[in-house]
């Protein structure tokens, strides 16, 4: 099948149209996508206890440098990116998607008490912090492919909408728990780090109840091998969207950048700082399921461009003349829209073209590609703004995302004459 064409939903095969057919097709989110969600949800409470502050943690407290914490920033995201593809192949080749991603789970959940051993040392933090990026890079695959598995086809677009509004309700809630624990514990950032720990605890708990996982009988010889990955990378749409995430991935600055560039410019006390996340995943809480909707409606290519056409607004604006709260409120919202609109769409554009044996290699492909050309944007934002200033900085980056936006616009809906268009199986 074809990028292009996957993008809109194909015609209905129960005689039900308009309303109806819509209605009907949120019932196929199925429970297990809800538990999968519920687990997210819980997990990135814990996360964003942690993750709300540490930028400014970093950067204020620990004087770290725009360039040393973008390389920090970068590696703690790109350095994972090789496991990620190892634990998405280890997942197809045992079948067992749910214990990998269980793995994953519960590192991350011990790099949280690790945080309490290390005091502020920053090599030791980048460890701990990198051990809780391994976790990262381990369950997502696995997880992303169990919701594929877990819904049809045609839904696809509202079910990864679903989960990433329930893991972004927990995105919400995180800095607000942890604020609420810094307070009743006079400040100790110990006492976030246990209540993380409890937190992500309770996660893997929920994933070994309630989560089902998605067995088959055992596939013949050579079905899950490296032959047949290298076999997977030969297909043009598996390729396409590859070189897709890797373009975006590089053209996208991390949270704690735009966060940082926002408090620097509004001159925000410390307290409000952690504020500034909680936003952005009320805006993504709010949007993610209806664009989600809207994907498996209208195209999802649409959608996903759309969303990196915001994010290049988000990055003139941090730059532009708005100030003061309007600025706060709307950077926020886009930001927020950004990521509803492109987190789930892209594993979404994914599921349909990777064959089911497959299905977690390929989705780990796409996110190490990703994940890696984040590294290096990473390292250049942090190096551009130590170097040329904030405002260069932010407007090459909102050129960058245009030329990515571009580029990838022609990878995935551009055919070329004699190519094949169907999708791997």
């Amino acid at each position: 099948m074809y990028l292009s064409t996957i993008g809109s939903p194909p015609p209905s095969s129960d005689g039900t149209t308009g309303p109806q057919r819509s209605r009907r097709r949120w019932r196929f989110v199925g429970g297990n996508v809800l538990a999968l969600g519920t687990v997210s949800l819980i997990t990135d409470v814990s996360a964003e206890m942690v993750t709300a502050v540490l930028p400014l943690y970093l950067v204020v407290g620990l004087q770290l440098s725009p360039a040393a914490y973008g390389v920090l920033d970068g590696l703690n995201t790109g350095a994972t990116a090789l496991l990620r593809v190892v634990g998405g192949y280890v997942a197809d080749r045992v079948d067992r998607r749910k214990a990998v991603a269980g793995a994953g789970y519960g590192l991350s959940a011990l790099a949280k008490l690790g945080l309490v051993a290390v005091g502020n040392s920053v090599t030791s933090i980048g460890l701990v912090l990198a051990a809780d990026r391994t976790g990262k890079g381990l369950r997502t695959a696995p997880r992303d492919a169990l919701i594929t598995l877990s819904a049809p086809e045609h839904s696809l677009g509202r079910a990864f909408g679903v989960h990433r509004a329930m893991d972004s309700f927990g995105a919400f809630t995180g800095p607000l728990v942890a604020l609420a624990v810094l307070t009743a514990a006079g400040q100790s950032f110990d006492a976030v780090f246990v209540t993380s720990f409890s937190l992500a605890a309770l996660g893997v708990l929920v994933l070994l109840l309630f989560v089902r996982d998605h067995r088959q009988p055992r596939p013949p010889a050579g079905t899950v091998s490296p032959r047949a990955v290298a076999m997977l990378l030969r297909q043009v749409p598996v390729r396409r969207l590859i070189g897709a995430a890797c373009l975006l991935g590089l053209a996208t600055v991390g949270d704690g950048f735009v966060y940082l560039l926002l408090q620097r410019r509004e001159s925000l006390s410390i307290g409000w700082f952690p504020l500034l996340a909680v936003g952005t995943s009320l805006s993504y809480l709010l949007l993610a399921a209806p664009l989600g909707a809207l994907a498996d409606r209208i195209g999802r290519v649409p959608v996903l461009l759309g969303g990196y056409g915001v994010l290049a607004l988000v990055y003139v604006l941090l730059t532009g003349p708005l100030e003061g709260p309007v600025l706060l409120v709307v950077v926020l919202f886009l930001y927020g829209l950004f990521y509803a609109a492109t987190e789930g769409t892209l594993m979404a554009l994914a599921g349909p073209v990777l064959p089911e044996r497959l299905r977690t290699t390929g989705i780990a492909l796409i996110q190490s590609g990703q994940a890696l050309a984040y590294l290096g944007s990473s390292v250049l934002f942090g190096l551009a703004w130590q170097t040329w200033g904030t405002r260069t900085a932010s407007l090459g980056a909102s050129i960058a995302v245009i030329i990515a936006g571009l580029a990838t616009a022609l990878l995935l809906t551009v055919r070329r004459p004699g190519e094949r268009t169907s999708s791997p199986s």
